[in-house]
């Protein structure tokens, strides 16, 4: 398990690159795709560009794999685990577990496969229980298709992020590669 969660966090990493600070960007100046204010409030307090992959990559363990519990949904499927775990990074684990969540109502056939699960973004033991029903009567074909809903689901936030705010159109190109692959 640990194996995967290296893989995924690797990945986001890769991502993610080095350090940026443009000004276009809401978040600020960032440093393997953690802002300065979620590197503060994980307690780095130098400059940073200094800030090494390493602390990175614990931020990353901690606020978007285990806090959320993406560690226990990638136990059920390390690709959907992988996709909330990177959406995470780039949208909030919050709405990453919105999507999922709506995404299992939307193919539960009207309850009669699982129960309608409340969307607030946590991915807990019901979310969990409604993704291993769904990949038990789907199987990998369904896990693709939730990718699908879920990548979707991301694609439409990026372009309602670009409509919300012009400055985030310099962006677009670049995020739709998460979703592209």
């Amino acid at each position: 398990m640990m194996a995967s969660i290296n893989n995924i966090i690797e990945e986001v990493l890769a991502n993610e690159g080095g350090y940026v600070n443009d000004p276009r960007d809401a978040g600020g100046e960032t440093n393997h795709g953690i802002t300065i204010a979620t590197a503060r409030a994980n307690g780095f307090t130098g400059p940073m560009k200094s800030m090494t992959r390493d602390f990175a990559r614990g931020i990353y363990v901690k606020m978007y794999v285990e806090a959320p519990g993406f560690d226990k949904i990638a136990a059920i499927s390390a690709a959907i685990g992988a996709e909330l775990v990177d959406t995470g990074v780039n949208m909030g684990p919050k709405v990453a577990g919105q999507f999922l969540q709506r995404a299992l109502n939307g193919l539960n056939n009207q309850a009669k496969d699982y129960g309608d699960l409340l969307v607030d973004g946590v991915a807990g033991q019901k979310s969990r229980d409604a993704l291993t029903a769904f990949l038990k009567k789907r199987g990998a074909a369904g896990e693709r298709r939730l990718l699908a809903v879920l990548n979707a689901q991301q694609g439409e936030r990026y372009l309602s992020l670009c409509e919300g705010r012009s400055a985030n159109e310099a962006f677009l190109y670049g995020w739709l590669s998460r979703i592209s692959a």
